[in-house]
């Protein structure tokens, strides 16, 4: 089970639809379909948003099989769609930032996604 059944699992438990998902993400309903069939993977910069609208950590994201907790709509976003990222989960994850505020917010997500890691 990969990130892409995760956010199909998140959006329907919070009864979000795939469009109302693409429309918070400023995307296109074809594009967030396409991420939790796996189809295509996702942009380093749209994790912290999806955490954000779930209300959970980029960490669980990730995770199989664990319960989500808390969940709330929010449609504002302070990220900009500057940041790529190339992803293996056998090699790690590589990722270009080139937006100051997006690399802050990611950076200090990161930090938290470190620290659970090490309890």
């Amino acid at each position: 089970m990969g990130v892409g059944n995760n956010l199909k699992k998140l959006r329907t438990k919070t009864k979000f639809s795939q469009q109302e998902m693409a429309d918070m993400l400023g995307l296109g309903r074809n594009t967030y379909t396409n991420w939790e069939n796996e189809s295509t993977d996702i942009k380093s910069n749209y994790l912290p948003k999806l955490a954000e609208i779930f209300q959970i950590s980029i960490l669980d994201l990730f995770e199989t099989g664990k319960k989500h907790d808390g969940y709330n709509r929010l449609a504002n976003f302070a990220l900009k769609d500057h940041a790529v990222a190339q992803k293996d989960f056998q090699q790690g994850i590589i990722i270009n930032i080139t937006d100051s505020e997006a690399a802050k917010l990611i950076s200090s997500q990161l930090e938290e996604l470190i620290r659970s890691l090490n309890k």
